[in-house]
């Protein structure tokens, strides 16, 4: 369950953003352009952490991650996650925008 919850944020992300490439560092599934970091994740026993890479890029979806737990760089949603494709899709887009500023 976690390892097709994983596939389906990887695949949500990559399949409306083809130019970013998917690599595991630290042992995890990380999406990234280039060498910079997009969006990071790690499965838990009970959950999985997502993490917008980026030094602002949770920040502004923090209403939008009401029903999640969130710290200060990640956040976590349930193993049998059903994937929110246009909040991923956002902060990968926010990310970027980081990037390219």
């Amino acid at each position: 369950m976690k390892a097709a919850t994983l596939r389906a944020v990887v695949d949500s992300i990559t399949g409306y953003f083809p130019d970013l490439t998917v690599k595991i560092a630290w042992n995890v599934p990380q999406i990234h352009r280039g060498k910079d970091y997009v969006f990071g994740m790690s499965a838990a026993k009970n959950h999985l952490t997502l993490a917008p890479w980026g030094t602002g890029t949770l920040e502004p979806f923090r209403a939008r991650l009401a029903d999640y737990v969130v710290n200060k760089a990640t956040f976590q949603v349930p193993v049998d996650w059903d994937v929110d494709a246009d909040l991923l899709r956002d902060m990968v887009a926010a990310r970027l925008v980081e990037l390219d500023g």
